[in-house]
């Protein structure tokens, strides 16, 4: 089951070459029609039984009827992967207003909570049970001028660090820090022209922002068998940092 407040991403994870095995997936996003879209271009893709549900992960009786929708169509739950993420940016974080703080705190962390605790009856019954966040390199980052959003990833890390503990060998848990991805969501937080070209272009190890399938593969890897020795680790999918070098060229 993957949820999606996240810009672009979550198509490119299920279209992956890498699910094509027959894995039934459900995909819950704030709107509706199109999530409903998505998952019927990704069945007719891919051949998989794929179901599309809108949720607004910030409320409580969504969650209930997402993930109660989607053990009536397949029985169970043994993947979870929370996708949720968004924040605003500001120049002064001292001027972020308190209200948008909580509400960021509330999607950005708390979201991933209920839902997680929701399902966690039916992750106890599968094999390879699996919960993969969608964290922010932010959260391990300064970043002053997404304050709201970096504090509630920062939270989200250590949150799940706690949860991979308590399930410890019954599901494993973790997140993936991405890195700079170029979606059309960078444009909605109030970025322009000249700050989205410069995040396009970064100066990282290997020379280039990310594309969404860089973090399919690293949620797909995660949730499979070949991941089944990896649990409480937050993941850097950023393309490396800056290259460092002391000496001179």
């Amino acid at each position: 089951m993957l949820r999606e407040r996240s810009r672009n991403l979550n198509r490119e994870v299920w279209e992956s070459p890498s699910v094509y095995g027959g894995e039934d997936v459900k995909i819950a996003d704030l709107n509706g029609e199109k999530v409903q879209a998505t998952a019927e271009a990704i069945q007719a893709v891919t051949g998989n039984q794929v179901l599309g549900i809108g949720c607004n992960v910030t409320v409580e009786e969504d969650i209930q009827q997402c993930v109660a929708k989607t053990v009536a169509a397949f029985g169970g739950i043994s993947t979870l992967v929370n996708n949720v993420g968004w924040g605003k940016a500001y120049d002064d974080p001292l001027e972020v207003p308190m209200e948008e703080m909580i509400e960021s705190y509330k999607l950005n962390t708390l979201a991933a909570t209920r839902m997680t605790s929701v399902c966690r009856p039916y992750l106890l019954k599968a094999e390879n049970a699996t919960i993969t966040n969608s964290g922010s390199l932010v959260g391990v980052l300064p970043a002053f001028d997404f304050i709201a959003y970096s504090a509630a990833k920062a939270a989200l890390n250590h949150l799940m660090l706690g949860l991979a503990h308590y399930f410890a060998k019954q599901v494993r848990v973790n997140t993936v820090l991405i890195g700079i991805v170029i979606t059309e969501g960078y444009a909605a937080a109030g970025l322009d022209e000249k700050a989205q070209y410069a995040l396009a272009h970064p100066d990282n190890l290997t020379g280039r922002a990310g594309k969404p399938q860089d973090i399919a593969n690293a949620f797909l890897w995660l949730a499979s068998p070949a991941g089944s020795w990896v649990s409480g680790q937050t993941l850097q999918v950023s393309g490396g940092g800056k290259r460092v070098r002391l000496k001179p060229e």
